[in-house]
């Protein structure tokens, strides 16, 4: 896809994260909306589901699952009549990946801090099975305060996996506190190189001109894994959802589904 057709279908996933979300009535809309436009890129442009092998992703912060959900609709592999059955009884979309319901999902995340571990084990394997293609793995920058996701960066910088592609989401807002008061990051890209990752920072993660040059140049960089630093906003898109970390789960009443869809026209 292109930027334009990039920036409409991001636009027409944030819809229907709300609208998935609202029916339901539970979900987790702040950190969905963060990371929309790099998950548009990567499951338009990146991944392809007619190949196999086929490059991976990996959702680490599972609970923001909503956007994987409706891009995977939009690519026609969730149906429109069980697209709004999330986290209903008997449902395939629960509130956390699951690739037994799921399969295109690639991994059971949502306990925080395993999915770079999950994502780490597949690169390795792409690499002895001599498979080109790429592992990418979301995670939020709340779980960056977990041990595991610090010992895998350690791995992966050791083992040369440059077919790893890890991309943090560093809207600075965990549940409901900031992320650097309850734990400092900072200096988050410092560290990052300092454990031998190439790093790019991305200074508006929600600019999809940025997404698509980050990830061109990342497609160029052997020897060491990327850690993509992406500087997002909870909740973008809805005014009153963004930098409010009461969104980070939290179901719209009437009066703000109806305000949020006015605003993602």
């Amino acid at each position: 896809m292109n930027l334009e057709q990039l920036c409409k279908s991001a636009k027409q996933a944030r819809r229907d994260i709300v609208t998935m979300i609202y029916r339901s009535g539970a979900g987790h809309p702040g950190g969905a909306l963060s990371i929309t436009d790099i998950m548009t890129y990567l499951y338009h442009n990146e991944i392809d589901f007619n190949q196999w092998p086929r490059s991976r992703l990996v959702m680490s912060k599972g609970h923001a699952v909503a956007i994987q959900y409706v891009l995977l609709h939009q690519l026609g592999l969730i149906k429109d009549d069980e697209c709004y059955s999330f986290r209903n009884i008997n449902s395939r979309l629960q509130g956390h990946p699951n690739i037994k319901t799921i399969p295109q999902v690639d991994a059971n995340t949502g306990l925080l801090g395993q999915g770079l571990s999950i994502a780490l084990g597949m690169a390795a394997a792409k690499k002895l099975n001599k498979d080109p293609n790429k592992v990418y793995a979301i995670i939020g920058d709340g779980e960056m305060q977990e041990g595991q996701i610090w010992e895998a960066l350690q791995q992966a910088a050791h083992m040369k996996m440059d077919n790893l592609i890890a991309v943090i989401d560093y809207n600075k807002l965990s549940s409901h506190d900031e992320v650097n008061t309850v734990c400092n990051l900072e200096p988050l890209a410092d560290k990052l190189r300092t454990f031998g990752w190439f790093v790019i920072e991305l200074l508006d993660g929600n600019d999809m001109q940025q997404v698509i040059d980050g990830f061109s140049f990342a497609r160029h960089c052997k020897g060491k894994p990327v850690a993509i630093l992406a500087h997002t906003v909870k909740g973008k898109g809805v005014s009153y959802m963004e930098h409010n970390g009461d969104w980070h789960s939290k179901t719209p009443t009437d009066a703000e589904y109806k305000q949020a869809m006015e605003e993602l026209q």
